[in-house]
């Protein structure tokens, strides 16, 4: 069928995660059901872009919000796109289809003191998973990356005498990101405390039975350490990386040197952190100019 034909294309061809590949297989899916259901069509090449609206007017009157239909959209998007450079369908039914609109929201982030005080403070304790639970939170505020990044850092990706650390990102993509002598600190001793636990796993943070670090581990020590210095709603693995580049931002670092540190593809997924400094300047115009 083609939608397996599509799969194939998403996972070994572009090479997208496991989760962007489940929200793909999802969409698509959904859309599959709903043609038979509705319309008694089983054949995707058959579509017709009014099959396609009266989907999203239906997911719309469902509750979803403007930003889930949209990405169903833009799956259906690639999906045709596809099949039309197969030769399989001659036009796209998704030309004639507008996404809804939806409001900007601003990332969230934690406040440069609140950061400062969680890791200068004693709460996380002694130990090997004191120190390995620190240096989580330490390494998503310092490099500001993404949980799959962090999770499958090896030992052999750091480089202690350049004070660089290299991540795979998005499509297997490399970037070297430099560290702090301050970072430089926490991992030696970290890596120490590991070897004096007998601990050999060749991914940098591991489990005390020597075990590949978890997603859901990682979000429990995120959200406990987060609770304590931030009233946040939302304290998950990317807010620091919000934080990362709004901090960075506020002193003075320029956007394209941002964009190249998070992997960000394009400069417009790195200018939605403007808006947070522009707010910042704004409140220091109003406190400093004589007439604000």
């Amino acid at each position: 069928m083609p939608k397996f034909k599509f799969y194939k294309y998403l996972e070994f061809e572009k090479r997208f995660s496991k989760h962007t590949l489940i929200s793909y297989k999802t969409d698509i899916e959904q859309f599959h059901t709903f043609l038979e259901k509705s319309f008694e069509l089983t054949d995707l090449l058959k579509v017709k872009h009014q099959f396609v609206r009266t989907w999203v007017v239906s997911l719309m009157n469902q509750g979803l919000s403007a930003k889930s239909v949209n990405r169903k959209i833009s799956s259906l998007r690639s999906f045709y796109k596809f099949l039309k450079r197969q030769g399989l369908i001659s036009e796209t039914p998704m030309t004639k289809i507008t996404p809804p609109k939806q409001s900007k929201r601003l990332p969230v982030f934690v406040e440069k003191s609140s950061m400062l005080e969680l890791l200068d403070s004693e709460e996380f304790g002694e130990g090997f998973v004191a120190e390995r639970d620190r240096l989580i939170i330490e390494l998503l505020y310092s490099l500001g990356i993404r949980l799959s990044e962090l999770i499958n850092i090896k030992e052999s990706d750091i480089n202690y005498q350049n004070n660089a650390i290299k991540v795979l990102g998005k499509r297997n993509k490399e970037r070297i990101i430099p560290f702090t002598k301050e970072l430089n600190k926490s991992l030696i001793k970290y890596r120490e405390t590991k070897t004096r636990n007998s601990l050999t796993q060749e991914y940098l943070l591991c489990t005390e039975n020597n075990k590949k670090l978890y997603e859901k581990l990682v979000y429990r020590v995120v959200n406990h350490y987060l609770s304590s210095v931030s009233t946040l709603t939302k304290k998950s693995p990317h807010i620091l990386r919000h934080t990362f580049a709004t901090h960075m931002l506020n002193n003075g670092a320029d956007l394209n040197s941002i964009k190249e540190l998070l992997g960000h593809a394009n400069l417009s997924a790195t200018e939605v952190y403007t808006h947070n400094t522009f707010d910042k300047l704004k409140s220091i115009y109003k406190q400093a100019h004589p007439r604000a």
